[in-house]
């Protein structure tokens, strides 16, 4: 089974009230506790490759890795770009082999983030790649993305349809409430995501698929691992994973997961090490983070993204 687009895949999650977990992936082991877990659950799934990842592990490692994921699972997988910057990031994904690419435009005004994504669009569908656009702003830090708290801002729902016929986008991503990074908000802040906005948006695009960034939610269970074995974590709330099933059950169909995994794997790694502090065969303890990384992948498939069995459909 060669990658595919997310085309198909958000239009049985739109049909299917689920949504389609978009994990970003850094290195071998995480691209293989992710698509063993979605093999064991029999879910597609999308994984995801920021800028950082790109200068990390390279763009040509990351396309073999996820092609050989496939292999191994003979699952439908698509391959996107999270956050490109500009067209050139695009294009050079989209003549990489990826078969998704976002265009975040959403520093820019109005005008320039049409006119960027536009081009993007362009280029993209005359080699059979989609395209995710965004309007508003997220708060936080992940990677290459830094936004304050002062410059976040939701999204116009008066703009969405103008933004979407322009563009000729995919898909959209949205600012509800999420935020990039794992520490989104500081314990007795209350966690709330705009519904309001989400279902004014459906009503001007009904039938088009709705993106949420900035979505772990945070474990405690990994937070605490790590402070256990003496991580230097902050205690700190995520958005909770109710509300995340509520939006998946309406016309959010991606909703990005990362820093949940980051989280998973440094408690994995740090628990073994701590606890076997002679052994260093990186075989042994990244073993144990990927393992991490599946289990919350499972948990994630099945009791927020309500895709599970979603694959054969």
């Amino acid at each position: 089974m060669p990658l595919v687009t997310t085309k198909e895949m958000f239009e049985k999650a739109y049909a299917g009230g689920y949504a389609i977990g978009a994990f970003n992936v850094n290195n071998m082991e995480i691209i293989q506790g992710i698509t063993e877990a979605a093999k064991e659950e029999n879910a597609p799934v999308i994984l995801q490759v920021s800028a950082g990842a790109r200068k990390y592990a390279k763009h040509d490692y990351l396309v073999k890795l996820v092609e050989a994921a496939i292999i191994d699972t003979d699952l439908p997988i698509a391959l996107h770009l999270d956050h490109g910057e500009d067209f050139e990031i695009c294009k050079a994904c989209i003549d990489g082999g990826f078969t998704s690419v976002m265009i975040d435009g959403s520093k820019h005004s109005f005008e320039d983030n049409i006119a960027l994504t536009r081009k993007v669009v362009e280029y993209a569908h005359a080699h059979g790649v989609v395209v995710e656009g965004e309007l508003g702003k997220l708060a936080g830090i992940e990677d290459d993305v830094n936004v304050s708290d002062a410059d976040a801002c939701f999204t116009r729902p008066d703009e969405v349809e103008e933004f979407v016929e322009r563009t000729g986008v995919d898909s959209l991503a949205i600012a509800i409430g999420t935020s990039h990074g794992a520490f989104k908000f500081k314990p007795g802040q209350k966690p709330q995501l705009r519904f309001d906005i989400l279902e004014e948006i459906s009503r001007r695009l009904p039938n088009f698929p709705i993106v949420l960034h900035g979505a772990s939610s945070v474990s405690q269970e990994y937070v605490e691992i790590i402070q256990k074995y003496g991580g230097k974590l902050d205690d700190a709330i995520g958005i909770p994973e109710d509300m995340l099933r509520q939006a998946a059950k309406s016309a959010v169909c991606k909703i990005n997961i990362d820093s949940d995994l980051r989280l998973a794997f440094t408690a994995g790694v740090r628990e073994y090490i701590f606890n076997n502090p002679s052994h260093f065969d990186p075989r042994q303890y990244l073993a144990v983070g990927r393992t991490y990384i599946k289990n919350l992948v499972k948990h994630k498939i099945v009791n927020v993204l309500g895709c599970s069995g979603a694959a054969a459909k």
